[in-house]
């Protein structure tokens, strides 16, 4: 099973869209491994983003992410890097499909609600700035079978 990091950025926290998110990845049937409310400091957002340094966005996204609190998940499931990002849309919200968590909720570029991980690489990354291994759940879903066919040598 994959694992995922995402962040309900500060403009959905304060719009009260935590709840809708959630649920979002829940019906999907990804499982929630971890869960916290906090503000980020300044150090840690550096540090998580540190791949848009010198980018003109850069001092305005620390500041938007260090702003109010956040929500950050880490889910599991198969495929839920891929399946995660299909749910959030694209990046800006005037873009995003409807159906998606953007494109239902979001209508900014710098405002987009959600941060996902982009690949398992950035994910292991990010989900170690975030939590420490013991923040996590090592229990499997029981409802596993009723999401994924685990009957075959490929299951899905």
């Amino acid at each position: 099973m994959q694992k995922t990091l995402v962040i309900i950025k500060p403009d959905a926290v304060q719009r009260r869209l935590i709840g809708k998110i959630i649920n979002r990845f829940e019906e999907k049937g990804l499982e929630i491994v971890g869960l916290k409310m906090t503000v980020i400091s300044e150090g840690l957002a550096k540090e998580h983003y540190s791949v848009h340094e010198g980018r003109e966005y850069y001092e305005n996204l620390i500041k938007f992410m260090t702003s109010g609190p956040v929500v950050m998940l880490v889910l599991r499931g198969m495929n839920a890097i891929e399946v995660t990002r299909k749910l959030m849309g694209s990046t800006f919200g005037y873009e995003a499909d409807p159906g998606t968590i953007r494109g239902d909720y979001a209508m900014s570029k710098r405002f987009n609600l959600i941060h996902g991980s982009d690949s398992e690489e950035s994910a292991e990354r990010e989900i170690s700035l975030f939590f420490e291994n013991g923040d996590l759940t090592q229990n499997e879903q029981s409802g596993l079978k009723w999401i994924y066919d685990m009957s075959g040598e490929n299951p899905l």
